[in-house]
């Protein structure tokens, strides 16, 4: 698949990425998409809840009334969870959230999420930049120039770059990552996909294995 390499300015510079049909061309495996992306919601999950149950809360365990005779339904302890300020009845306790999957699973999901982009045309290849400091003008600027700056964005670089990392912090709408960092989630949610140069190869080299 050949797309056309464009410059920070928008322009065509007339050169072509040559883009693997074993990455971006093969028919998307649907449940293996659904999965990547449950494992990767899953895992944001803390799991830190917690609720007292009765044998946590403070209070005394006399028994509040004798247990036959007033007509009301008998009861103990003022810890109960029917009574208020009384522990909660199988309340959330902390768990791990997060689901294993295996690597050819996730391999299989990362190509199905680009190929599904590929075929939107939502891939844009860009030829590698840099800025001389962090401005979030400059990157707002390259937006503009790709007509993105409405839409969605993930940019994949090659290999960290501070300057444009931290230049791109600022934009909600924007998120700047590696290539090693490339998720199914992060691809499907963004609108438009920029793949710089130097980050073709590391795609391609993993996902192909």
């Amino acid at each position: 698949m050949k797309v056309a390499v464009l410059d920070i300015n928008g322009k065509d510079t007339g050169r072509k990425a040559d883009l693997s049909n074993e990455v971006f061309a093969i028919e998307p495996n649907n449940h293996a998409v659904y999965l990547d992306v449950k494992q990767y919601l899953a895992n944001q999950r803390q799991g830190t809840h917690k609720s007292k149950e009765r044998a946590e809360i403070s209070g005394s365990t006399r028994k509040i009334k004798k247990q036959k005779g007033t007509g009301t339904a008998r009861a103990g302890s003022i810890k109960s969870g029917i009574f208020k300020g009384g522990g909660r009845m199988f309340g959330p306790r902390p768990r791990n959230y997060s689901i294993k999957l295996n690597k050819n699973l996730k391999r299989l999901a990362r190509k199905s999420a680009l190929s599904i982009k590929a075929g939107e045309k939502s891939i844009t290849v860009l030829e590698d930049f840099n800025f001389d400091a962090p401005k979030t003008k400059n990157f707002t600027a390259v937006l503009k120039a790709l007509e993105l700056e409405k839409k969605k964005t993930l940019f994949v670089l090659g290999g960290s770059n501070n300057n444009v990392y931290l230049s791109s912090r600022n934009l909600k709408t924007s998120e700047v990552i590696t290539a090693s960092e490339l998720s199914t989630y992060k691809i499907l949610n963004a609108n438009q996909v920029v793949l710089l140069e130097s980050a073709l190869e590391g795609i391609e080299t993993n996902l192909s294995k």
